[in-house]
């Protein structure tokens, strides 16, 4: 944990001593504002609830996330500096682990930014906080799912640009793997128990569920699973291309 949170320091010192950081949690708040209150007609529904809000938060993260995530192997290969942070007395996994954490904890500041909207449904009406609550965990598990699939494919490359598509790419096909349109393409030539197995891995269908309250244990188990299985994915990655 020592090593973990050494990494963690370094990371987080560098998106603050850039404007990364401030430029991803203004871009995030301006975005989340427009989407809730113009595109979500937040006043105008006359609900004390956040459902307009956390409906447009799979779409933000689809873009926002693999751009915070493509520069964290991608830079690191490219400038030469990622030799450096692997002669330090830290295994792989810390490594990959702390620069994750860093990255996701970026992403919980600007997420926990957005608190006056909860306070102004609370302010306007009578909401249940506890589905809200359940609504911001189911995010933040959802981002966090976004980011690990952003690292691995981060550190298949030297390019963030080819990064960035990619990983969006990776992520909009786990997004939309419950849908129709995906499943069709399955459906001639695979039995029913893998064709329902792939429709389980959307993304939409879990984070739906926790936004409306129900907190269903294989929810949380199938983002931090899923979270872990990438996040050894790309430990292997770059420690099979570190040479490169």
């Amino acid at each position: 944990m020592k090593n973990i949170k050494t990494i963690f320091k370094r990371e987080m010192a560098g998106y603050f001593a850039t404007p990364l950081a401030y430029v991803f949690i203004v871009i995030f708040l301006m975005l989340m504002g427009v989407f809730t209150f113009y595109l979500g007609h937040f006043f105008a529904r006359g609900q004390d609830d956040l459902q307009t809000f956390f409906i447009w938060h799979p779409w933000l993260y689809l873009f926002l996330v693999p751009a915070l995530g493509m520069r964290l192997w991608a830079e690191e290969r490219k400038s030469g500096t990622v030799e450096l942070l692997l002669t330090l007395p830290v295994s792989m996994s810390e490594a990959v682990i702390g620069k994750f954490l860093a990255a996701w904890c970026m992403i919980a500041i600007a997420l926990a930014l957005t608190f006056p909207i909860w306070v102004t449904a609370n302010i306007l009406g009578h909401p249940d906080n506890g589905v809200i609550f359940a609504g911001y965990i189911g995010s933040l598990l959802m981002a966090g799912g976004y980011l690990a699939v952003s690292a691995c494919i981060s550190a298949l490359t030297r390019n963030q640009v080819i990064a960035f598509v990619l990983s969006v790419a990776v992520c909009f096909l786990f997004l939309f793997s419950g849908f129709p349109m995906v499943l069709d393409f399955f459906r001639s030539w695979l039995p029913g128990p893998l064709l329902a197995g792939i429709a389980s891995l959307s993304f939409l269908s879990h984070f739906n569920a926790i936004v409306r309250g129900v907190v269903d244990l294989r929810d949380l188990v199938f983002f931090l699973s899923f979270i872990a299985l990438w996040l050894f994915a790309g430990a292997w990655t770059v420690d099979r291309r570190k040479a490169e």
